[in-house]
């Protein structure tokens, strides 16, 4: 028998009360997804499209007005089927007067740990986010970073197979991103399902195998991620350290080429938050010249 999918959702509808009497709101509207074990899934859409809700359908947080959703086979509005799944709201609430690893333990407590197992789990939880330095710290005095990141201890401490996370970066300053991205992918390689909401594009693009893409309640795209952003008419080419010569000879090729045009030259480009990284964390010992050409099938008019 093949191993159920991590998350499934058929065809699911949700509808809340409108501020008119007899009037509602379809905040998501027919949609279906499928998350494999093992997978990071990133479902993206901008604010009001409907993927929080999607999320907490999942969860069993809101009851689906119709279709269904599952987590490992079990229907997601029985309870059992949450005992393996760690959840990251946008907004958690902590109790601030609490150290950090005063809080893991409180999590751990809630659901079922004690003795040896709960205090060797706080530790490891502790040392996997980065906080065992801070861990007699209370987290009043915490940055929005250091806090997202307890969350993460605290939705992973029994050890789910499935975790949630709705916005897991918001408010983060590119370091702190930076830091629960690398998280999300140790979770991954520790073979653990990711199912993460955000309206962050390039967070999404780092870390997600697959993605889908809801908007006005409705799932317009989804697949995998090399297959989404990949254009089919143009291809790449990064050379570092090219020559004169060699440009001239590719430029040559490219004229007599029917069919082909060179759309773009010129050095290759970070993002902002590469630079910001670098300028912040290490100064880099200098870049290799690089030279970008695409090739484009479609002719560009002069």
């Amino acid at each position: 028998m093949s191993e159920a999918a991590a998350v499934e959702v058929k065809n699911l509808v949700k509808d809340f009360k409108g501020p008119f009497r007899g009037k509602k709101v379809r905040a998501v509207k027919d949609v279906s997804l499928t998350i494999a074990p093992g997978e990071v899934y990133g479902l993206i859409g901008p604010n009001g499209s409907g993927k929080s809700t999607t999320m907490k359908a999942v969860l069993g947080l809101v009851a689906p007005t119709s279709g269904t959703c599952a987590i490992f086979g079990k229907n997601s509005t029985k309870v059992d089927s949450r005992s393996e799944v760690g959840f990251l709201p946008e907004n958690p609430y902590f109790y601030k007067h609490l150290t950090a690893a005063e809080t893991v333990r409180f999590y751990g407590r809630l659901c079922g740990m004690r003795g040896r197992v709960l205090k060797d789990r706080i530790e490891e939880m502790l040392e996997l986010v980065g906080l065992q330095d801070a861990r007699d710290r209370r987290l009043k005095g915490f940055s929005k970073g250091m806090l997202q990141r307890i969350g993460l201890a605290q939705a992973l401490v029994q050890d789910p197979r499935l975790v949630v996370l709705d916005e897991p970066t918001a408010g983060v300053d590119p370091t702190g991103s930076r830091e629960i991205r690398d998280l999300i992918l140790t979770l991954k390689n520790r073979g653990i399902t990711v199912f993460l909401c955000s309206h962050l594009l390039e967070q999404v693009q780092e870390i997600c195998d697959r993605v889908g893409i809801i908007h006005q309640g409705v799932l317009v795209n989804e697949g995998r991620l090399g297959d989404l952003i990949s254009l089919e008419d143009k291809t790449e080419l990064i050379l570092q350290n090219a020559s004169p010569d060699l440009m001239e000879q590719i430029r040559t090729l490219i004229e007599v080429t029917h069919g082909t045009d060179l759309v773009s030259e010129g050095r290759a480009r970070t993002t902002l938050e590469t630079l910001f990284l670098k300028e912040t964390q290490a100064k880099p010992s200098g870049e290799s010249k690089v030279v970008k050409v695409r090739k484009s099938r479609k002719r560009v008019s002069k």
